[in-house]
């Protein structure tokens, strides 16, 4: 195997199950991530001369843990790591070799991101960045911040973190209820940046799918009473169960509408939907559990063949009481597009304020669609555009353009 494509692989494979690890060790944020960063640049410059080696994520880890240790000696790090890293230091210097499987200290560490002295607004994308490996660039872009600034943001939250001394370790049952919605925040939003490379082709978001829904898990045996922690499972299953139909046998994006409900997963339906059922006794309904519903709705599709659109803006509806957001907002006129009629939906889209939504792709697309059922062909054209220009992956765009051109409007 390609020595560089040996350390991508593991990077995407391994890196936040290394840094929770190294942190939960060090009690240092910072320094593990830099020290995990030295041993993927060592790997770089050693792994092309001597050779991948047969278990990568050990010889990762033992690299960083050097390096972990070489910062206390010469720094003298704080006393409330010292300990910590005199263990380690011992462990390499006796030239232990860490276990086949190391604990998967993920879930420790996104709990100490939700902790109360973190600014609220650092707390997700933090939790995005150490755990789950999205870069300050990736986050800025979703949380529609300056990279810079989230940056700062990020750096400040890590400071706090070995400042306050906070524990590496899942807290108490009593302090897991204020930090689980950022936690399950963090990760539907990991879910969804790897939900959104629809062909797979960007490398720092292959598998953050499927990592996503790991950790979900995770939070659900955790947290067996927790109906939230089931609705965001049952949301991204039901989201998995139609990831054969996406695509086309030509690779092209295919929209939920237009999906052959013969490729959808009934195994992971029924999952999903035992999962609804089984948080419905708890009778807290929060945003996960209604955003599962919808989907639940669509869902229908493949077993009636047809949709309850009311339904779905009866949901919608609920979830704007309990969780109002642009995304909400848009799904449910277009729900009510498909209820009502085009010219309902567009009355809906028209009462947003135009800043919120100049740069979210899926206002301008259903745009776009909204006037184009209604025969309003000069606007559906610039909405087109704007959707066009918007659209980072090429099948979406592709898709676009030709229903752009479909609808008598120009492509961009």
């Amino acid at each position: 195997m390609d020595a560089r494509l040996a350390v991508e692989a593991a990077a995407r494979a391994s890196y936040g199950r290394l840094v929770a690890y190294l942190a939960s060790r060090s009690r240092d944020l910072a320094a593990a991530e830099d020290a995990l960063a030295d041993s993927f640049r060592a790997a770089l410059e050693t792994w092309p001369r001597d050779g991948v080696p047969r278990k990568p994520e050990a010889w990762l880890l033992v690299a960083a843990r050097r390096r972990l240790t070489d910062l206390s000696r010469h720094d003298q790090v704080r006393a409330a790591a010292s300990p910590t890293l005199a263990i380690l230091a011992e462990e390499v210097e006796a030239g232990e070799a860490p276990a086949a499987s190391f604990p998967d200290e993920r879930l420790a560490l996104l709990f100490v991101c939700a902790h109360p002295a973190i600014d609220p607004a650092a707390r997700t994308p933090l939790m995005l960045q150490t755990v789950l490996g999205l870069d300050a660039a990736r986050i800025a872009s979703a949380f529609l911040v300056a990279p810079a600034a989230m940056g700062q943001r990020l750096t400040r939250a890590k400071g706090k973190i070995r400042d306050a001394g906070i524990a590496f370790e899942v807290p108490d049952t009593s302090e897991l209820a204020p930090r689980l919605e950022a936690v399950l925040a963090a990760i539907y939003a990991a879910y969804g940046a790897g939900w959104d490379d629809l062909a797979g082709a960007d490398p720092r978001r292959r598998g953050l799918a499927e990592e996503a829904v790991f950790l979900a898990r995770v939070v659900v045996q955790l947290l067996p009473a927790e109906p939230e922690a089931k609705g965001l499972l049952a949301l991204m299953l039901h989201c998995e169960a139609r990831r054969q139909a996406r695509r086309d046998v030509a690779g092209a994006f295919v929209p939920l509408s237009e999906q052959d409900t013969g490729l959808w997963s009934r195994r992971l339906m029924d999952e999903a939907e035992g999962l609804l059922a089984a948080a419905a006794p708890a009778r807290r309904l929060g945003r996960f559990q209604l955003e599962a519903a919808i989907q639940s709705a669509h869902a229908e599709r493949a077993r009636s063949g047809g949709v309850d659109w009311p339904a779905i803006v009866a949901l919608y509806d609920g979830l704007m009481l309990v969780a109002p957001s642009i995304g909400a907002l848009v799904g449910r006129a277009a729900a009510v597009g498909e209820s009502s009629g085009p010219a309902a939906g567009l009355a809906l889209l028209h009462g947003v304020p135009a800043a919120a939504v100049a740069q979210y792709q899926p206002f301008w697309a259903l745009n776009a669609h909204l006037l184009s059922r209604l025969g309003r062909r000069a606007e559906a054209t610039a909405a087109y555009d704007s959707a066009i220009g918007l659209a980072t992956d090429p099948q979406v765009r592709a898709f676009l353009i030709e229903r752009a051109a479909a609808a008598g409007a120009s492509e961009a």
